[in-house]
């Protein structure tokens, strides 16, 4: 009985991670829950086939099936999409800073009339905000713009007393010189994807 009941829990706790992460890699799954080597995970995953939809980008990435939003109460249906690499770097971030309790995707920073933007992920840790930033295909101009909003939004006092750090991943080495070179008046740190492969 005892071994059921932790293998429900574990399904109930992959379920959980992509309700909270959207999609996430095999290597990312078997990294938040622990599964071991490859042919353990995929053999665990496999088992789980009725609740997960999966596509192969690079490698296998897994997001809820209708079956598996039921199970937990999901409302967000995802599907097979181009920019799920988005959401696999933005998961490695996540998993860099240990799945912080804190963490939310998507959050809007507002002031009426000064300015809005929408950060891929935000999470606190004591005092200090951490606001996540993904660059995977983006026009430079676009993360150019974002930066802007970010810095009217410390000059007019939005985020407190604590100025917000400013975590970006991107995907080459150019790109991370052109975003610290953009950003250079924040604290800012450029992470590029291999850097966590």
């Amino acid at each position: 009985m005892n071994q059921l009941v932790k293998r429900e829990q574990r399904v109930e706790n992959i379920l959980l991670s992509l309700k909270k992460l959207s999609y996430l890699s095999r290597s990312q799954i078997q990294a938040l829950h622990d599964l071991g080597g490859e042919r353990n995970a995929q053999k665990i995953l496999k088992s789980m086939g009725e609740y997960l939809n999966s596509f192969r980008e690079g490698e296998t990435i897994y997001y809820l099936s209708k079956e598996g939003r039921e199970r937990i109460g999901a409302s967000r249906v995802n599907k097979k999409t181009t920019t799920a690499q988005h959401y696999i770097m933005r998961n490695t971030l996540y998993i860099g800073y240990q799945s912080p309790g804190t963490w939310k995707n998507e959050i809007r920073f507002s002031v009426e009339g000064i300015a809005t933007v929408i950060c891929d992920a935000t999470f606190t840790h004591g005092e200090q905000r951490y606001i996540i930033e993904v660059d995977y295909m983006q026009k430079m101009n676009a993360n150019k713009a974002k930066i802007q909003k970010y810095q009217k939004l410390i000059d007019v006092g939005a985020f407190g007393k604590v100025l917000p750090k400013f975590v970006w991943i991107t995907t080459t080495e150019y790109r991370r010189k052109q975003l610290q070179k953009l950003s250079k008046d924040l604290d800012v740190q450029v992470f590029t994807i291999s850097e966590f492969n």
